[in-house]
């Protein structure tokens, strides 16, 4: 199924792009619904030379090591884009990605995207500030797990979390967190208790910030939870 115009102007990228270039999309898109649960793609799989963006529902990417440990590496929320490699790359999957409720992805065939920045370059450089922000955030995630304590990775965390989602629309259950700053389950809950001044956490993963200015501090590492 072709994406509306309507869909291709949820994609932050195409946000501001005006209805001619949309038009001119249109033809090379497609829209394939995912239920809760089910696998987009996995790691190391093949992928079509086309970008990808989520247009509705939250999804998951995680990678999984030699010992069959899986990390989250975040979750994404409508709008946003991934598989950069199927678009720049060598068009192998590098993590796998699951729908966490029901999704609509949409993909747009990269020749026809390529026409259309040649007409409006202000996309390529939307598209490489968006990856180049996912670059620094792994890059954060991987010194953070080398040299920094779970509680400062977690405080980070949460800190990455509302800066991305606002206020959090999509839930951060204790499993996800634990996967995505490399502890236990079991620790992630004792963490959450220790910063039950700063944050709270609600069944079902609602988390919020009561005391943004010390959650910062810990995330800073210069104050003690």
């Amino acid at each position: 199924m072709r994406a509306t115009i309507e869909q291709l102007s949820q994609v932050i990228i195409f946000s501001q792009l005006p209805s001619d270039n949309l038009e001119q999309l249109q033809p090379h898109t497609q829209i394939q619904a995912y239920s809760q649960g089910e696998i987009i793609f996995h790691e190391g799989d093949t992928l079509p030379e086309t970008l990808y963006a989520l247009i509705l529902g939250i999804i998951r990417v995680s990678k999984t090591s030699s010992t069959g440990k899986e990390t989250v590496l975040r979750t994404l929320t409508k709008g946003e884009l991934f598989a950069a490699p199927a678009f720049f790359g060598d068009g192998i999957a590098p993590a796998t990605v699951t729908a966490l409720i029901d999704c609509q992805i949409l993909t747009v065939k990269r020749a026809a995207l390529l026409d259309v920045i040649r007409e409006s370059p202000e996309i390529a450089l939307t598209i490489l500030s968006t990856f180049n922000k996912r670059l620094q955030q792994l890059h954060n995630t991987v010194h953070g797990l080398v040299s920094e304590r779970a509680i400062v990775r977690l405080a980070q965390f949460i800190q990455d979390a509302i800066e991305e989602q606002g206020t959090l629309k999509s839930p951060l259950p204790y499993y996800q967190i634990a996967r995505s700053i490399g502890i236990t389950y079991e620790e992630c809950v004792r963490l959450f208790k220790q910063l039950h001044n700063i944050v709270t956490y609600q069944r079902g993963g609602k988390i919020t910030v009561l005391d943004p200015e010390k959650l910062e501090a810990i995330a800073k590492g210069v104050l003690e939870a």
